[in-house]
């Protein structure tokens, strides 16, 4: 998502434009998986390559968009219902729609677990709302051993809004994982990984409402920028993450016969 690659910026209108219009077109999109109002594209690259753009479309029935924007943004509520979680936190905030955040996820087992220091921006539109975000260097969030440094290429949510208290919710990822996966694991991205999770968050914005309730349910700095207390991150601090500068491992002979617990989550 970086212009010219090198540049660390903070996307502008143009750049949200083109988000949208990628999650909403068909065009080039080849449909892997369209089962219980779930749908998956995937787009460009090789079946056997594991850096595939990869588009999820879910209907929220009873679930306001602007719920969902909340759901997505709240990092207390988010160790509820992200079970893939380890952790996350966010770091500092660039502008009062834009910050830097860490995020690592345990990966099916025997993978090793990734994570991600990511540039976030969102932008409510109306009824609809929009968070993308892309990889990000920070001096004092270097690769740990305990993690593979993964690379958002470009990630994000589009949230629209679907009559009345519905919505539409759209989850667009180009991931480079590093490292050489086996081909069951792309597979499982499309067929099995990606329509779950869009359940789960469909699932936690439908239970969103009563859990605000009970915590802190004026604390929404994503919508009121004077509550955020994050320290403030410069531009000129952060650089590019490319991929070809973290670890890349070799994992494409692991067996597929080694599933974690939570890959067998309803």
């Amino acid at each position: 998502m970086s212009r010219g690659g090198e540049m660390v910026y903070i996307p502008d209108d143009s750049d949200f434009s083109s988000f949208r219009d990628q999650c909403e077109s068909l065009e080039g999109w080849h449909c892997r998986y369209n089962k219980a109002g779930v749908t998956v594209w995937s787009q460009g690259q090789e079946e056997s390559c594991s850096v595939q753009k990869i588009k999820t479309r879910i209907c929220c029935k009873d679930v306001p968009a602007e719920t969902l924007y909340d759901v997505l943004h709240d990092t207390s509520y988010r160790k509820k219902w992200d079970s893939n979680m380890i952790e996350t936190y966010d770091i500092g905030r660039l502008t009062v729609n834009a910050d830097v955040g860490y995020y690592s996820w345990k990966c099916p087992s025997p993978l090793k677990n990734r994570d991600f220091v990511t540039l976030r921006s969102w932008l409510p539109l109306g009824n609809d709302y929009m968070i993308i975000n892309y990889s990000v260097k920070h001096p004092k969030y270097p690769p740990r051993k305990d993690f593979v440094r993964a690379v958002s290429l470009q990630t994000g949510y589009l949230i629209k809004a679907n009559g009345d208290g519905a919505c539409i919710l759209y989850y667009l990822t180009q991931v480079d994982p590093r490292g050489s996966l086996p081909k069951w694991v792309v597979n499982r991205v499309s067929q099995f990984v990606a329509p779950k999770a869009m359940k789960k968050i469909y699932k936690a914005g439908l239970k969103y409402p009563e859990w605000k309730r009970r915590h802190d349910p004026g604390y929404k700095p994503w919508v009121y920028p004077e509550q955020n207390t994050l320290p403030s991150v410069s531009l000129a601090e952060l650089s590019v993450q490319h991929a070809d500068s973290l670890e890349n491992i070799d994992e494409t002979g692991l067996p597929e016969d080694h599933l974690s617990a939570s890959d067998h989550e309803a």
